[in-house]
């Protein structure tokens, strides 16, 4: 089985959005340089100008990550493992089939449980309901292949 790669971004960039974003990123912690550098003797030690240097510079920072293609959120679903990365900081979570212990679908969710009880929750959006399907049919396909026990859960009012 090849890997499936499916990504949970609403949009997806293109090469001129990415480059943008770079440049953003390099203007932004440009700019904070220079009000380091020009303005450091009227900094106060604690003040408002510190705190939005700083934020100028982290905003820097994430956008040229961002720009760099690393901030994506994906799912691999490969032969034997599941790759998730849900949040654009942290780094992808790896799920071995031998490892999990059960899977549960929601209708806007999927739920991972290890054999050691830790869940993790991949969240769908609402958006692009037809990508959602796609993603769920793939984890079932997994789940029949590598034995792993799974649960479609409904919601009742």
């Amino acid at each position: 089985m090849e890997i499936k790669y499916f990504s949970l971004e609403l949009n997806e960039s293109n090469k001129i959005t990415k480059i943008a974003k770079v440049i953003f990123g390099l203007v932004c912690l440009s700019l904070s340089a220079y009000w380091i550098i020009f303005n450091i003797t009227s900094l106060q030690p604690v003040g408002a100008q510190w705190i939005s240097i700083v934020f100028i510079l982290g905003f820097g920072l994430y956008m040229i990550w961002s720009g760099m293609g690393y901030a994506g959120r994906f799912i691999e679903i490969g032969s034997d493992f599941i790759n998730l990365k849900r949040n654009p900081v942290l780094p992808a979570i790896r799920l071995s089939a031998a490892k999990i212990k059960e899977i549960k679908f929601f209708p806007l969710s999927v739920s991972f449980i290890s054999a050691s009880e830790k869940q993790v929750i991949l969240r769908f959006g609402t958006t692009y309901y037809e990508n959602n399907t796609k993603i769920t049919d793939e984890i079932i396909r997994f789940a029949e292949l590598n034995k792993v026990p799974f649960e479609i859960m409904e919601d009742e009012l």
